[in-house]
């Protein structure tokens, strides 16, 4: 590497391991769902498509393929899908807990940086979910761009 190349920052999606680490924490993540006491009654009637679509939403947001927005739906299409689930900031508090959990055991990065950046995203974007599930219509543009989130601060991870 030349003295004034710097190394290419890897996006999150692609630190935390691409598309199948995806894949694969969202569907053991909906396994949990279905199985508790708070969380399935609000999932029970998702579509058996529901997980593979979360895991592209989410994947792409984070830097990965735009699997998503090109052939699944678009931003302002998943903000309608929460229109009146009247979700809760219990239903948001436990969504996210048993996400981290999962993310866990299947051993996401862990480094402070991408935990931030990924928490980050879920914070927002949970926050947003009752938002609008709490409302009848949908106040945003629909050509609203799907978010595209980052490192944050840290500006890429721990190396050291």
């Amino acid at each position: 590497m030349a003295a004034n190349d710097t190394p290419k920052v890897p996006t999150l999606y692609e630190w935390a391991g691409g598309m199948p680490v995806f894949v694969t924490l969202f569907d053991k993540f909906y396994d949990k769902v279905l199985q508790d006491e708070i969380l399935e009654p609000v999932f029970k009637h998702m579509s058996a498509q529901h997980r593979l679509h979360v895991a592209h939403f989410v994947a792409e947001v984070l830097g990965g393929p735009r699997v998503y927005s090109e052939s699944e739906g678009s931003h302002f299409e998943m903000i309608k899908k929460h229109l009146q689930k009247y979700l809760t900031e219990k239903h948001r508090k436990r969504w996210m807990e048993l996400l981290l959990e999962t993310a866990d055991e299947l051993a996401l990065p862990t480094d402070p940086e991408f935990r931030s950046a990924f928490m980050a995203y879920l914070e927002w974007g949970t926050r947003i979910a009752v938002i609008n599930s709490n409302t009848d219509e949908v106040a945003e543009d629909p050509n609203i761009p799907m978010p595209e989130w980052g490192w944050g601060v840290p500006g890429g991870p721990f190396l050291g």
